[in-house]
């Protein structure tokens, strides 16, 4: 989107200043608290267990920040992150079956605790009361980017599982499961708060795009993390992803700048989700700058939705967005 305007400067997180959405987000979190209640006792445990758990909560900040920046000052925006929030929580629950993951946000999952088959259907519970709060709101727009953006992640979720052990996976396909499995949340997320504000379809459309980068930018840390942090700061266990067998990023640019001996080592342990050489082939992706890669191309995405916001009229909540980008990419768990 063209612009004269001086691009906005994103603030590092140093600079970070008071967080504008504080008061926001207490409101959400007292939707979902009311919102999930349940005469099924497992459902509400389950549920308070997994959201309970925290997280970084971007997904419905971008709805209020969106909705804010656009000059919208009404209650939807509260009832719609609280939507996001269990469409997300939801995708974890399945995730974290599916991927056969034990640890989460530095605690066990709720599959580790209460079993594969009630954590799946918990899920289906928290997607189906997503939905029946927006049938609430009564506004055609929000079920038509809601239900589109649940589809597409399913479709991710899919194609991920497609790609599991398979080191010759090409880059483009690797992105177009990130735009698909998380992207797309982020993206439908930052659109919502378009939609309530009713902006013009431009406006709501850069809007999402700024969703779709940052989101891309997100997944692409967190892939770099796998190899780069530790486990007491991610909240998850380090080599996660390989020993799901997921050739993420880091992997993909180690194998082309390595040795023929360190591509045969990577391919080997993405082919048998085998973790027992991690150190080592966290040298290799270290040595061959395929983290400082990854984080370059993170950096990237988020430039691009940093230059959406040009479509934004000048704000607290537009500076938080900026922010946001800073974060998002130089974040270390």
């Amino acid at each position: 989107m063209p612009s004269t305007e001086t691009p906005p400067t994103i603030l590092s997180p140093a600079t970070a200043t008071t967080d504008p959405m504080a008061q926001g987000m207490a409101r959400v979190d007292a939707v979902i608290r009311e919102r999930l209640t349940s005469d099924v006792a497992l459902i509400e445990q389950i549920s308070h267990y997994i959201i309970g758990a925290g997280g970084k909560r971007i997904r419905p900040r971008l709805v209020l920040l969106f909705a804010d920046a656009l000059g919208y000052s009404g209650d939807e925006p509260y009832e719609l992150a609280a939507i996001v929030e269990f469409i997300h929580t939801a995708t974890l629950l399945h995730d974290d079956v599916v991927d056969e993951s034990s640890l989460r946000r530095g605690r066990a999952t709720a599959n580790a605790l209460f079993g594969n088959a009630a954590s799946v259907l918990v899920g289906d519970f928290l997607y189906s009361r997503a939905f029946q709060m927006m049938v609430a709101l009564d506004r055609m727009r929000v079920l038509d980017v809601l239900a589109d953006a649940t589809n597409v992640i399913a479709e991710g979720e899919v194609l991920q599982l497609m790609n599991m052990h398979d080191p010759d996976l090409a880059v483009d396909a690797y992105l177009k499961v990130i735009r698909y499995k998380t992207a797309k949340l982020f993206e439908a997320s930052a659109r919502l708060g378009a939609v309530v504000a009713g902006a013009p379809r431009a406006v709501e459309d850069a809007c999402a795009e700024y969703g779709r980068a940052l989101g891309t930018a997100f997944q692409l840390v967190d892939d770099l993390l796998d190899y780069e942090g530790d486990t007491q700061a991610l909240g998850k266990n380090v080599g996660d992803d390989l020993r799901e067998g997921k050739p993420t990023l880091p992997l993909l640019i180690a194998m082309e700048r390595g040795t023929a001996e360190e591509r045969a080592l990577i391919r080997h342990a993405i082919e048998q989700g085998e973790v027992e050489r991690l150190a080592e082939i966290v040298t290799i992706v270290r040595r061959t700058g395929a983290l400082q890669a990854t984080r370059e191309a993170a950096r990237a995405e988020a430039q691009v939705a940093r230059e959406r916001l040009f479509a934004l009229p000048a704000s607290a909540a537009r500076e938080a967005l900026l922010e946001l980008c800073a974060r998002s990419v130089e974040r270390s768990s």
